[in-house]
């Protein structure tokens, strides 16, 4: 039986990104295929199995574990936005800083940068299979990388099981304003304003599936 450190050293190596997982029928906009989508999430498993073999062989946290849950999810989410247009080159990442959409049609804006625009494409990852967020509630059209990994806080836990990384699923779809659910915040409060995708959202997304894994998370 493997001990918590050879479990760590297997947690290293993310799960491959399985090929027959994919729908090769999803609607997707900007020529964008769900092979475009698998390249991309092949290029971050790699660089995610290069980090950590590298960490691992320094005695240090896998890269998941070493940073804060949200600050990896946003960086699965920047990784994913980069490399996309590598492989499609109907769409752009938006080069305003923290411009809306992250993706934008190629040759539709100056310098291929815009600070908001409802043309595009939003990329956001998840450790959730629902209950996704933004800032604001919008149509747009919205991909989002699930995946299920280690975080810091469960390390910290008695019952703490090394596993790898693993994505679990990819949706999406073109979002109305009604599929979003704004919840605002108080007089006091320091929160992010937030908004979340509505069931109805949500199913429009998984209807429109592009990769599925069958150990999808549950919610």
């Amino acid at each position: 039986m493997k001990n918590t450190a050879d479990k760590e050293l297997s947690a290293c190596t993310p799960a491959p990104v399985r090929p027959e997982c994919f729908n090769h029928t999803c609607n997707l906009p900007y020529g964008l295929i769900a092979q475009h989508v698998h390249q991309a999430m092949k290029d971050f498993v790699n660089f995610l199995d290069l980090i950590n073999s590298q960490f691992c062989a320094r005695g240090m946290l896998r890269l998941e574990l070493f940073l804060m849950p949200a600050t990896f999810s946003g960086m699965v989410g920047d990784f994913i936005t980069a490399r996309i247009p590598e492989y499609c080159r109907g769409v752009v990442k938006n080069r305003h800083h923290n411009g809306h959409p992250d993706l934008i049609s190629f040759g539709k804006f100056p310098a291929d940068s815009v600070q908001y625009a409802q043309e595009g494409v939003e990329v956001k990852a998840s450790r959730y299979a629902s209950g996704w967020q933004g800032h604001n509630p919008e149509a747009v059209w919205l991909m989002v990388f699930c995946f299920n990994s280690n975080t810091l806080n469960e390390r910290n836990k008695e019952e703490y099981e090394p596993r790898p990384f693993r994505f679990t699923g990819v949706y999406a779809a073109k979002l109305e304003k009604s599929d979003w659910f704004f919840s605002g915040r108080s007089v006091s409060s320091r929160r992010t304003i937030t908004a979340s995708v509505t069931k109805s959202g949500a199913d429009k997304m998984k209807d429109n599936w592009v990769y599925k894994d069958s150990g999808e998370l549950k919610r």
